[in-house]
């Protein structure tokens, strides 16, 4: 999921995330100083892998890819990570209701829980973080490295800046 166009060419950096997750919270910092930092230079993709353990990862997926149709990805994705024990307590509802209050269509996203039209981008990318052995989020994949950040993210963002600077500097 990428709201912005990237520069052409620019390095990517996945970020396997899912919703229901405190430490995808922990790691929002990390992603808005990375954005901050390089903007359009590196191109910044969520990845979905809902875990089995959290009841409302599936759906939140998929929400997130609807806010991303309406042109506000990060936005919804920031906005329901930052209230995750909400989501632990009231479930689709408050998918709708956080769309609500970012001005989005709630009606199409309450449709596009219930009709799936999401599901294969989400299974998709969980089959694809499967195959490169992401077991946790959030886990972040940049230039051929996986970084996880499940166990510890400690000094993640650094790793990953120093990544991309590699990677743009080979630009060149």
């Amino acid at each position: 999921m990428n709201d912005s166009s990237p520069a052409p060419g620019a390095p990517v950096l996945d970020v396997w995330c899912e919703l229901q997750c405190p430490d995808c919270r922990s790691a929002l910092d990390d992603v808005r100083a990375l954005r901050a930092r390089y903007g359009d230079r590196l191109e910044l993709r969520l990845r979905h892998f809902p875990l089995e353990k959290h009841q409302h990862a599936f759906a939140a997926a998929q929400a997130a890819e609807e806010a991303l149709e309406q042109g506000k990805g990060w936005e919804y994705v920031e906005a329901v990570l930052g209230r995750v024990e909400e989501l632990d307590r009231r479930g689709e509802p408050f998918l709708v209701e956080v769309a609500r209050e970012l001005g989005l269509d709630a009606e199409e996203f309450d449709t596009a829980l219930i009709d799936g039209r999401h599901i294969l981008i989400v299974d998709a990318d969980q089959a694809e973080g499967k195959a490169i052995g992401v077991t946790g989020t959030p886990t972040y994949v940049i230039g051929g490295e996986r970084l996880d950040g499940g166990k510890s993210q400690q000094g993640l963002r650094e790793r990953v800046e120093e990544i991309a600077d590699r990677l743009l500097a080979g630009q060149a």
